[in-house]
């Protein structure tokens, strides 16, 4: 039974010794939220154009992430709630934020806004924890 047990027990104390991503922060780093959103550009009529894309940040994200926003273009395919694969130009918007109720609510407003102004089934978030510094 001890050669059962002993295995088990050491893996949960190094397990338990596993540093977390907020405590991998050094010096002069400051612990944040990375928020990367994925929008999809196929809209019932067509297609999010760059020049509705300049008016959504400008309108839609920047009032609500004055500090900064990095975007990009990409190409991707998900699936639908119809089970259809779909191909489609996308835009990926990073969001580095301190990890707040107002910052929470100012990302799922951003998502929320483009959901309806472009008639998206959704927006796509991956949200992690990291560590910044400007130097």
């Amino acid at each position: 039974m001890l050669r059962l047990v002993l295995p088990l027990a050491t893996a949960l104390v190094v397990a338990g010794c596993v540093a977390t991503p907020a405590a991998l922060c050094r010096d002069g780093e400051e612990r944040v939220i990375a928020d990367t959103l994925y929008f999809g550009t196929n809209k019932p009529g067509g297609v999010v154009s760059t020049d509705e894309w300049q008016d959504f940040l400008a309108t839609g994200v920047t009032p609500r992430f004055p500090q900064g926003i990095t975007s990009w273009r990409a190409s991707g395919q998900w699936r639908s709630e119809n089970g259809k694969l779909e191909h489609e130009a996308s835009y990926v918007l990073q969001l580095v934020h301190a990890n707040s109720a107002d910052t929470e609510r100012a990302v799922r407003e951003v998502m929320t806004d483009y959901r309806k102004r472009f008639e998206q089934e959704a927006v796509l978030r991956v949200r992690l924890p990291a560590c910044v510094s400007l130097r």
